[in-house]
């Protein structure tokens, strides 16, 4: 009786165990698509005025949503979703930064999607 009891409480800790490592791969698949940035730095990397400035701001903060909202979805629909927000970002802040500017973010968020491991 000893033995199945002690079996059985191993084997509700492995489960466990178990469970838990799915729900902390759950979470960082999630945080990986949260794209929330230090706004100084991505303006002194982009050597940014104070009315580009804040429609970077603003651009990002849409950005941020629409990654945010694409974790929602399956693998199929994220996927095309997440292209499609990383497409109009790319879109709207070429309307607000300059060529060389415009050069510096397309590097700055190859490397982050990069290393968030969205690029498939």
């Amino acid at each position: 009786m000893k033995k199945m009891i002690l079996t059985m409480v191993a084997m509700l800790s492995m489960t466990t165990a178990f469970a838990e490592g799915e729900t902390a791969n759950m979470v960082s698949n999630i945080e990986a698509y949260e794209m929330n940035i230090n706004m100084n730095k991505l303006s002194d990397a982009l050597n940014l005025a104070d009315d580009q400035k804040e429609a970077v701001e603003n651009i990002h903060y849409v950005f941020n949503t629409e990654m945010t909202y694409a974790v929602q979805y399956g693998n199929t629909d994220r996927d095309a979703l997440v292209k499609r927000a990383i497409n109009t970002d790319v879109k709207r802040m070429s309307y607000v930064l300059n060529e060389e500017q415009m050069h510096k973010y397309l590097m700055l968020l190859n490397a982050t999607i990069n290393n968030r491991g969205l690029n498939k």
